[in-house]
């Protein structure tokens, strides 16, 4: 495992996770297409919020799941709370917020999230 840091634009929300960047999903579901996130999937364990709780705004949408939180400053979601259908807690991260990463070489799996929800 690698520890990562990462968090929104103006810097309101950081956060540091633990995860192995082997992949990326990226969602078509009518809310992730129109943001273009590439998400990375830690356990609600690995992920340690280091300053921005009050700057988190919650969205919810279709089966009112996965807590989308953006800061409250800048607009951008840079991690998501939800659970898995197994119960298992997980921290969906926009892999695009992560700090000094290279995306490019990293493959990306298409989630059809537009027929799924």
């Amino acid at each position: 495992m690698t520890t990562y840091t990462g968090g929104c634009h103006c810097g309101a929300v950081r956060y540091e996770v633990e995860l192995e960047l082997e992949r990326l999903v990226s969602c078509n579901c009518s809310f992730c297409a129109k943001r273009g996130t590439l998400m990375a999937f830690a356990p609600e364990e690995a992920f340690r919020l280091l300053q921005g709780e009050a700057a988190l705004v919650d969205y919810l949408f279709n089966r009112k799941v996965i807590h989308h939180l953006f800061c409250r400053t800048c607009g951008q979601e840079s991690f998501a709370r939800g659970i898995r259908p197994d119960g298992v807690r997980t921290v969906a991260i926009n892999a695009r917020c992560l700090d000094d990463i290279d995306l490019s070489g990293l493959p990306v799996i298409e989630f059809d999230g537009r027929n799924k929800l």
